[in-house]
């Protein structure tokens, strides 16, 4: 049934094991009891993790037979083990629907069933191998989950000689914050609570299977025609286990939806980042934008300690934060999210009141938040199926159809002044994150010592792409390259990196000069963002 190159008579076979005796791959269950379900979680992410190193040269002989790479099977070969790869040529690219830091999306039909699929290219300069194992981590996380509100990885497809893979998913037609930018939607008490059960439940397997996201934000968040939510982009994904056993980087998660903790240069934490950047949904959900928008690590803080409080002192004592002394402010903030936000629904006001706990113990887990007295009073969480039908849409399509709009105003408005200015800025309220991605391919290239040595899909073959199978020919105006997208996630380039803690100039413009110096902030360096050994921060 399969052959040597890799295709296949039977689709499903590619997704199922071919070697039913292997069970490195295994799923941890879920147990009802808490110390069990540790250990499994904690035994599954240590063989899934170190099996990787253990692999026999048969093993990889194997899958280089099965179709896959030698430079894949050489440094991540469990992430695909047991799996046979597509063809290149059994898809073909429609449309691009996504440009990021180091990886593309695109719209594709699937040849053999005919069925629409989104592809996430990831690209290996020289076939590094560090960038291998990052993207090898992505494929074991996704492969961990399995839940009707997080998506599911369907398939890969690699290149032999030009260091690249596809990922294949499920296309979804919107994604939340493509919604949320568009003008004339506002949502429903109930949808809202539709869309937010819905995310809470994908965050509970999530953490169940012992997995963090560490990107929660809109553009992460797809939504099918049917109005079903998924939880999308896998790329800054960890395991986690307690006691947590090795650091983890503070350098995740987009900076709008970064909790303080992170901020603060924690090394050792848990589902309450996710569960922050959850509460950072709610409140958009409702306000209809961005709450928390910095421009920097600095001005972030000082928005999320002005709305949320600053920590208590013995909390600063208690959590030793290796920037608290640093960015403590000299005067305590008052919490003040019931007065900003007190047109909201009073359930909802009880719920983000947790979520957006300045100290993370309190934010509770994705559980208890799906208990809250928010999903219980009335108007209950509609059906999803119930939900409106909106055009396919995404914050790529969002973002790219406003710089249209920017060009054709500037040239034809050149006399008008500020008269097309100032309509600009009301004729959408599309407003794009940095992208926590961006962060990660910077301390990624530190570490190798040069540019050229990370996964860089803008600078792809066309040629090559369809030399290895593709039938490429969109649209000659899909070639959207103005905004970069990591997955789903935004990286609009008129905005500022969020990386740079030698903050100058930016600091001076950021609100509350006594809440830190520039001159404090000089030096302090990212955290490394990846590495495999010797219990660096991953």
């Amino acid at each position: 049934m399969v052959e040597v190159d890799g295709s296949v008579n039977d689709a499903t076979a590619r997704l199922i094991s071919n070697q039913p005796g292997n069970d490195n791959v295994e799923f941890a269950p879920v147990s009802s009891d808490e110390g069990g379900k540790k250990e499994i979680i904690e035994k599954a992410n240590n063989r899934m993790i170190s099996s990787t190193v253990s692999m026999s040269n048969g093993e990889r002989g194997t899958q280089v037979v099965a179709g896959w790479p030698s430079w894949l099977t050489a440094v991540a070969g469990e992430a695909i083990n047991g799996w046979v790869p597509r063809r290149a040529d059994s898809f073909e690219k429609l449309d691009k629907i996504g440009q990021g830091t180091y990886s593309s999306v695109y719209k594709a039909r699937d040849l053999e069933t005919n069925k629409i699929v989104a592809l996430k290219k990831v690209r290996f300069a020289n076939m590094d191998p560090e960038s291998v194992r990052f993207m090898a981590r992505e494929i074991i996380v996704l492969r961990r989950l399995d839940h009707p509100n997080v998506m599911k990885l369907e398939g890969v497809i690699a290149s032999r000689m030009s260091g690249s893979l596809y990922l294949i998913f499920e296309y979804m037609e919107h994604d939340l914050a493509g919604l949320l930018a568009s003008p004339g939607i506002k949502f429903t008490e109930a949808q809202i609570k539709c869309y937010m059960q819905q995310l809470l439940h994908g965050l509970e397997h999530c953490h169940n299977r012992g997995v963090l996201h560490r990107d929660i934000k809109g553009s992460n968040l797809l939504i099918d025609a049917n109005g079903n939510l998924k939880i999308a982009d896998f790329g800054l994904a960890t395991f986690f286990s307690s006691p947590q056993k090795q650091p983890l980087t503070s350098r995740v998660v987009t900076l709008w939806y970064r909790p303080p903790e992170l901020l603060l240069g924690a090394t050792e934490y848990g589902v309450a980042v996710d569960l922050w950047s959850a509460g950072c949904i709610l409140a958009e959900l409702f306000a209809g934008k961005p709450i928390m928008p910095g421009r920097t690590e600095v001005e972030q803080l000082h928005k999320i300690f002005k709305l949320c409080g600053s920590p208590s002192d013995e909390y600063w004592k208690r959590s030793k934060l290796p920037h608290a002394t640093i960015f403590k402010p000299q005067h305590p903030y008052k919490r003040c999210v019931a007065e900003t936000y007190k047109d909201f629904p009073s359930s909802a006001l009880s719920l983000l009141d947790v979520l957006l706990a300045v100290e993370p113990e309190p934010r509770g887990t994705a559980f208890s938040a799906l208990d809250s007295e928010f999903f219980k009073t009335k108007p209950l969480p509609c059906d999803p199926s119930s939900l409106p039908r909106y055009p396919p849409t995404k914050e790529f399509d969002v973002k790219f159809r406003d710089e249209d709009a920017r060009r054709r105003r500037a040239v034809g408005g050149k006399g008008r002044g500020h008269e097309s200015t100032r309509r600009s800025s009301k004729e959408s309220k599309a407003v794009a994150a940095p992208d926590a991605n961006a962060e990660l391919q910077a301390s990624i290239q530190k570490r190798q010592g040069q540019s050229n040595q990370i996964s860089i899909s803008e600078q792809y073959n066309h040629e090559e792409d369809g030399g290895s199978g593709f039938p490429i020919g969109p649209p000659k105006e899909t070639a959207r390259n103005v905004y970069s997208h990591s997955g789903q996630s935004m990286h609009p380039t008129n905005f500022g990196s969020s990386r740079n803690m030698n903050i100058n100039d930016a600091a001076l413009r950021a609100p509350g000069q006594d809440f830190v110096s520039p001159r404090q902030t000089a030096g302090i360096e990212s955290s490394e963002i990846f590495c495999s050994t010797g219990g660096s921060p991953v």
